[in-house]
């Protein structure tokens, strides 16, 4: 039964369905979901590029920063806890390059891996080859709490939780709900509010007092839920979440009025059209789905929840402060072909309007003082 059907039938018993249940459907259904019918969407043949599918030297940098968190614990053991790994392939570069350079802290990692889609988590073995032995678990959700010593960390997942879709009218702010029309295609339609947790969400954060009639937002309860989880996780170490987003003020502004949500089919962006077209209402399952981060949500969060904010800056600045330059620089011959896509990947990492700018890095401590990280030698450098 395709996804559309799916949704339809649920609409005919339960009623037009707030846009962030028809995200969950449309991203996590357990049979037809986006991302649960394959181990993995980027790449060249997925539908999106990540840092990760430029090649190793992501992972490799990343690395570095770990083994650095790792001697400043001053612990035997290190968690490496990685949320939203999908098949293990950035896990993977990082223990590379760890078992290559840095022999004594790939000793103390014990690697954790938490995916929600079974089709990835059965190619993590795979992906891994053999570094399985550091694996230590494996399973949808975060380790119990308190349990983490070392890092947790989650490269884009928290843009791929399902949002809420807001818009301010002239009668106040109200839902973005899916429906079905006579025809029985997918619609938008506006409503109540759909829940308390969504009022309370917004009220906190005071979101409807910065918007203009006309505009559209994204809220998403979920990342601030799952951040004050990952806070608790943790015993003692660092969470390193990069994603895309901005600062509250700019992300609920003119700026961004017709909202950031955003799809993606075959390297297609797509966006909410001046005809008021909505691209992610088309073949629900076949595409991403993704809305910017709010960044003043989550460093707040993460605050209240026991977590001291390290940094926020620009994938760029956060690369260079590890020698990603230094580290991309080989002593082969200039038309060697893997230095060349060293030097090709290099850019793409840090390219200002590209992944360098777009992508912002969270770094936050419990209980590890005031550490001197080389990823955050520029501080908190972001544009």
């Amino acid at each position: 039964m395709p996804l559309a059907e799916v949704i339809r039938q649920r609409i005919r018993v339960e009623g037009p369905l707030p846009f962030a249940t028809y995200a969950e459907l449309a991203l996590y259904h357990p049979e037809f979901g986006y991302y649960a019918r394959a181990d993995r969407r980027s790449g060249r043949a997925g539908d999106f590029f990540t840092s990760v599918d430029l090649g190793p030297l992501f992972g490799e940098i990343l690395a570095v920063q770990c083994a650095e968190m790792w001697r400043h614990l001053g612990t035997a053991r290190f968690d490496l806890v990685e949320a939203g790994a999908g098949n293990g392939q950035l896990a993977r570069d990082v223990l590379d390059a760890a078992v290559r350079h840095d022999p004594a802290f790939y000793d103390a990692v014990d690697l954790h891996l938490v995916e929600r889609s079974p089709v990835a988590r059965a190619a993590q073995a795979d992906t891994l080859e053999g570094h399985t032995p550091k694996l230590v678990s494996a399973g949808p959700a975060l380790p119990t709490r308190s349990r983490i010593s070392g890092v947790l960390l989650a490269n884009e997942l928290l843009d791929a939780l399902p949002p809420h879709l807001l818009m301010m009218t002239d009668d106040g702010l109200r839902e973005v709900y899916v429906d079905a029309d006579a025809g029985g295609a997918l619609v938008e339609r506006l409503g109540p509010i759909s829940s308390a947790r969504v009022q309370a969400h917004v009220d906190g954060r005071r979101i409807a007092f910065k918007l203009e009639p006309g505009w559209r937002v994204e809220v998403v309860p979920d990342a601030v839920d799952w951040v004050r989880e990952a806070v608790q996780s943790v015993q003692r170490g660092f969470l390193v979440l990069i994603d895309y987003g901005h600062e509250a003020n700019e992300l609920y502004s003119r700026t961004h009025a017709t909202g950031t949500l955003t799809t993606y089919s075959h390297h297609h962006v797509e966006t909410i059209t001046t005809a008021g077209t909505q691209p992610w209402l088309v073949d629900p399952g076949s595409r991403d789905i993704t809305a910017h981060v709010d960044l003043t949500a989550v460093r707040e969060t993460a605050e209240s929840a026991g977590a001291d904010t390290l940094g926020i800056l620009d994938q760029t600045y956060f690369l260079l402060g590890l020698g990603a330059v230094e580290r991309a620089a080989t002593n082969a011959n200039a038309h060697d072909v893997q230095a060349i896509r060293r030097r090709l990947a290099l850019k793409s990492l840090l390219m200002p309007g590209g992944l360098g700018s777009t992508q912002k890095v969270m770094i936050f401590g419990k209980r590890v003082g005031a550490p001197t990280l080389s990823g955050l030698s520029f501080r908190i450098r972001a544009t």
